[in-house]
């Protein structure tokens, strides 16, 4: 059974860190249905002065951050002594678990062009005071699948067609795919039954399921009066997808395009988030924020 779109709305703009401008696809009201993905975050942009400030120095815990950067460089150094840099491919998978303090200082590449992408993965209650854990995954490392139709799929996490990413035993098991699809293609996968899957459009449009009938999902933000509304999903679209079926079927027509298709296991826990720190309770993220304070934040060094 093939997964149809239950909705799509566009990345908004937002100021995060100190002072970097991006475009925020989710977060906060939208939680719920995205279990296990709390945030998703679009920066992109080549006016330097929009995001230079960065992110200085913040504590994380709970959860798990992904940055994916595809052009310009992010400088990065952490509690646990780890340093380095990412370029453009380059993946950086931190798990924060108990606690870890950290600062990402974007710099931009040819033309001063800053793009990349911030998800954050929640964590079970029984894991969120696991030892922080840091994986850089250099571009090199990451498989690019090529398919029969002509679609190429590099794969962070997860697996296509028994090639696997090289990011693994993730708790929620997720996977995390950058897929480009030629213009006039059909691009299919296979995804596990009851995971919550989306897919975020980077470039291009495409149908994103095999309904045409753009009025039988939820479009937020679309013009109340907009009697012909395009079934298609372009830049900065989030589509979201229901949770029944087990494949996903994206196609292109006069365009290509490329999106990342993420999904992973619901947690179904309770939330309680504030600020850089994604717990269950009220009580545990006072908790945290005390011990911030207090200079004992830090469990595992």
């Amino acid at each position: 059974m093939t997964r149809k779109i239950k909705k799509i709305w566009k990345s908004r703009p937002t100021v995060e860190g100190a002072g970097v401008h991006l475009k925020r696809a989710f977060g906060y009201y939208q939680i719920p249905q995205l279990d296990p993905f709390l945030l998703l975050d679009d920066f992109h942009s080549n006016v330097p002065g929009q995001y230079l400030s960065g992110f200085p120095w913040h504590p994380h815990r709970g959860i798990e951050t992904i940055t994916y950067v595809l052009h310009g460089k992010v400088e990065h150094g952490d509690s646990m002594k780890n340093r380095g840099t990412i370029a453009p491919g380059d993946v950086q998978w931190m798990t924060a678990g108990s606690g870890i303090i950290h600062q990402e200082m974007p710099k931009g590449g040819k033309d001063d062009l800053l793009w990349g992408f911030q998800l954050w993965a929640n964590l079970p209650a029984k894991e969120k005071m696991m030892d922080p854990r840091y994986r850089e995954v250099k571009s090199a490392q990451i498989p690019e699948k090529k398919l029969p139709s002509g679609a190429s799929v590099k794969i962070i996490c997860g697996a296509v067609d028994s090639v696997s990413g090289p990011v693994r035993d993730i708790v929620t098991d997720p996977e995390y795919l950058d897929v480009s699809v030629p213009a006039g293609t059909t691009f299919k996968h296979e995804l596990p039954s009851g995971h919550t899957a989306f897919a975020y459009v980077v470039e291009g449009n495409a149908y994103f399921d095999e309904e045409r009938n753009a009025f039988a999902r939820e479009v937020i933000g679309s013009n109340y009066f907009d009697y012909k509304r395009d079934c298609k999903g372009g830049p900065e679209a989030l589509i979201l997808y229901e949770h029944e079926g087990e494949q996903v079927t994206v196609t292109t027509e006069d365009s290509p395009v490329r999106f990342l298709l993420i999904s992973g296991r619901p947690i179904g826990e309770p939330i309680a988030w504030y600020g850089p720190i994604v717990m269950n309770t009220q009580e545990e993220l006072q908790v945290a924020f005390e011990e911030y304070e207090k200079g004992t934040f830090i469990k595992h060094r």
